[in-house]
């Protein structure tokens, strides 16, 4: 049954940094707005919003404006499974997101960056290499500047690189980026997900409307690659760090190169001058940067450029500094087991981990091969440290602690008496949300590299 429409409005659910822009540009374009957030504390907001001519609802959501809406555009952390927005789904009310209406306004080639881990770093990388070949890249989406920012203020700008999460996707029925890129995909977010199938699902969904001049550059040693590759319309390129997949590759990932081989070149990247990209994963980021650079007809060399000279973000293997011979690093934002792989595999052994926050449908267990190998202790954190005990007791010594302060000062403990004499690892790479202790995973990694800090400091 279809709800009777007393005015079109659109209704903005969520006013985080996204929703605010999307209210404001509807707004600009003349469209009836109403913004509702849960959130009491947004009273400013709304006040700003209010100056605008937007009606807002701050600390309740009212189902009939739910109902009664022409148009829900969610903020991407909030699921269609939501009861108001499933109630007026179930009435007939429409809903789009952020990426739809982008696509409707946007006439710019766009390159979209998409997959469990290396996000971030891989779409900061593309902007970066686009800059050095001269170009001006609009950098933004998930990475936290919303898409609708260049919309608002259209400058100079030649090319858009968004990073795109799972849950923008999910409501996308549009969305084309001339330039694809997976990175990789595992387990996460199944507290959202139904199963991995559903996740894997969303993550795929970034070709859907690709047309055969687009461009796909897809990690070849995903799950069902070779099924789900079949379906899509696009030019395929593939990197791959596995041996077992580089025949026909794109982009041969080895220990100590990145040999690129396409149509129209073939060019070897030496993976020893890239010191603030470290371990394997940050090389299937490069090699998926370098693809889809190319595939937007940038030159070699100054991709090269723009690879030498970046910069590693804050919170990705982050080293903050060696005390007594004891190394640490900060990688908060990795906050699923694959990202925790990914950076134990950076160190073959001696490595005392910080593991816990809030778990999101984590399967622990996933880590007991490589933890196995190369953890000598877990320092277990968060609301989740009793089930990280539980995973690991029989694998590794697994030490409880209440808060950062006591997880550095235990972990450096450790690596003193255990380790004297031996190089030691001090690794944050939680495996967890951080919001059971933190407003989000940089505030985590700040208090984190604050508390390592004060120890060399004593």
């Amino acid at each position: 049954m279809n709800v009777k429409k007393e005015k079109p409005y659109f209704l903005i659910i969520g006013l985080g940094a996204s929703g605010i822009s999307m209210a404001k540009f509807l707004c600009s374009k003349g469209k009836t707005i109403i913004a509702t957030d849960i959130d009491a504390s947004k009273t400013k907001i709304a006040q700003e919003l209010n100056g605008l001519g937007i009606k807002t609802e701050i600390g309740f959501h009212d189902q009939k404006t739910f109902n009664l809406a022409s148009v829900m555009v969610p903020s991407p952390g909030i699921p269609k499974t939501n009861k108001f927005i499933k109630t007026a789904l179930d009435l007939g009310v429409g809903i789009t997101g952020e990426l739809d209406i982008f696509t409707r306004y946007n006439d710019l080639p766009v390159i979209a960056i998409t997959g469990t881990n290396g996000k971030t770093t891989t779409t900061t990388l593309i902007g970066d290499i686009l800059k050095s070949c001269g170009m001006t890249p609009f950098v933004g989406g998930n990475i936290g500047t919303p898409l609708m920012d260049h919309l608002m203020n259209k400058g100079k700008t030649d090319v858009i690189v968004a990073e795109i999460s799972s849950f923008q996707l999910d409501i996308s029925k549009q969305f084309r980026p001339d330039v694809g890129v997976l990175l990789n995909i595992s387990e996460d977010h199944l507290d959202r997900y139904e199963n991995y199938q559903e996740y894997e699902s969303s993550k795929w969904s970034i070709f859907n409307h690709q047309k055969p001049s687009d461009k796909a550059v897809i990690n070849e040693s995903v799950k069902d690659f070779y099924m789900l590759s079949q379906k899509l319309k696009s030019r395929i390129f593939t990197f791959s760090s596995d041996k077992d997949t580089l025949i026909n590759c794109n982009a041969k990932i080895a220990s100590k190169s990145i040999q690129i081989i396409t149509r129209e070149l073939n060019h070897t990247i030496k993976t020893n001058q890239l010191k603030e990209l470290p371990g394997t994963h940050n090389k299937e980021n490069v090699a998926a940067a370098v693809l889809a650079c190319l595939a937007l007809s940038a030159d070699i060399n100054d991709i090269q450029k723009g690879l030498e000279t970046f910069k590693n973000l804050p919170h990705r293997m982050e080293f903050i500094k060696t005390i007594d011979g004891i190394s640490f690093y900060n990688d908060s934002k990795g906050t699923n087991t694959d990202a925790v792989i990914r950076a134990i595999k950076c160190f073959e052994k001696n490595i005392i981990l910080i593991l816990g926050g809030r778990e999101k449908g984590t399967d622990f267990s996933l880590l007991v091969n490589d933890i196995q190998k190369s953890v000598k202790t877990i320092i277990a954190m968060g609301e989740c440290r009793t089930l990280i005990k539980d995973t690991f007791k029989n694998i590794c010594p697994v030490l409880e602690v209440h808060t950062m302060k006591e997880a550095v000062q235990t972990a450096f403990n450790k690596a003193f008496k255990d380790d004297a004499g031996e190089p030691a690892i001090v690794l944050l790479s939680p495996a967890c949300a951080s919001f059971d202790m933190y407003k989000n995973y940089a505030h985590r990694g700040n208090d984190f590299v604050t508390l390592v800090n004060a120890l060399g400091n004593k």
